[in-house]
């Protein structure tokens, strides 16, 4: 046998050594071990409503409009939330376009409470770079909740609680800021008596 055969030989056979180790039993463990371990999240972060239907996952943010909810992180994608378009604005700072629209949603939401005499936190009149954004920050659950207590007929303080019940700390203590997903919030507050 020449050393061209052999050194064909030896590449097909780790070719396929590979392409069965690293294109089958390794995507195989990776599944099997995301299923045993983490089956919420791999199978998609799912949430049920009160009578066990799915409506949307903790993963991606939905678009509610009414205001007896909370709002979430406005969404720079066609149509809004849209998984399949992800992706910020790409507008600059200095851009008229992303400062009228800055200004059309800061409208909107002071027409919505015109009570609130507090700053609009900011995430909740920009886009996350994904356009997909679940969480809010926790001043934007607070800012809010005077409108939906209003709009419940639910005392403030009760919606102060939900609020705070709902906060998700730092991750591993020290990653990103303390957050609220805006879909179980909204969840959590379906299930308060007013």
């Amino acid at each position: 046998m020449t050393y061209a055969l052999q050194l064909l030989r030896k590449s097909f056979m780790a070719m396929l050594l590979f392409s069965i180790l690293l294109g089958g039993l390794y995507p195989l463990l990776l599944t099997v071990t995301g299923k045993l371990l983490f089956a919420h999240q791999v199978n998609g972060s799912l949430l049920v409503n009160a009578q066990g239907e799915v409506i949307g996952s903790a993963m991606i943010g939905q678009n509610f409009q009414n205001p007896k909810y909370f709002f979430g992180r406005p969404s720079s994608t066609v149509p809004a939330y849209n998984a399949l378009a992800s992706g910020g604005s790409n507008l600059a700072s200095t851009n008229p376009q992303l400062l009228n629209l800055l200004k059309t949603r800061s409208s909107t939401l002071q027409q919505l409470d015109p009570g609130q005499k507090e700053l609009i936190p900011v995430d909740l009149i920009t886009s996350s770079g994904s356009g997909l954004d679940p969480d809010i920050s926790v001043a934007s659950a607070y800012y809010q909740a005077p409108r939906i207590a209003r709009l419940r007929n639910i005392p403030l303080s009760t919606i102060e609680q939900l609020i705070s019940n709902n906060i998700n700390p730092r991750q591993l203590g020290l990653l990103g800021e303390p957050r609220v997903n805006v879909l179980k919030l909204n969840l959590a507050l379906d299930t308060l008596r007013s």
